[in-house]
């Protein structure tokens, strides 16, 4: 199984004070240390570096998402985007640039999304979205 992490994932993974049993936390920790493939972009790294102030703890963020499949979006992936988004929309379902973004390159790259924010578990019933459900 291929994942997309978004940042609602990755934030509580990397706090200190992260609550003790999150199934989403328990599933990324799982993936990697399974050695399966976990995806990231751009956005979800910009989102996790604004928001760690520290430099030490932002290095080690940089250093970590080496490891991890990068996913460069292209104009293509920004047109579709604006579909997803225009779509949802229509649907009564207001999501944001990024997550619009976000949900494009999960369904385009066959990633299932690992997330928390429940935006997306209202997006996935209008688009192909795949979310990660605990078992």
């Amino acid at each position: 199984m291929s994942l997309l992490v978004d940042t609602s994932v990755w934030s509580l993974a990397l706090r200190r004070d992260a609550p003790p049993d999150v199934p989403e936390v328990r599933a990324l920790r799982d993936a990697l240390a399974g050695g399966e493939i976990v995806a990231t972009t751009g956005v979800i790294l910009q989102e996790l570096l604004q928001g760690v102030v520290p430099e030490r703890a932002r290095a080690q963020i940089i250093e970590m998402f080496t490891a991890l499949e990068y996913l460069t979006p292209s104009r293509e992936d920004h047109v579709a985007a604006a579909g997803v988004r225009n779509t949802l929309r229509s649907g009564g379902v207001q999501v944001g640039t990024i997550d619009a973004l976000i949900a494009h390159l999960a369904i385009a790259g066959g990633h299932m999304l690992l997330t928390t924010d429940n935006d997306f578990r209202a997006a996935s019933s209008h688009i192909g979205l795949q979310l990660w459900r605990a078992p």
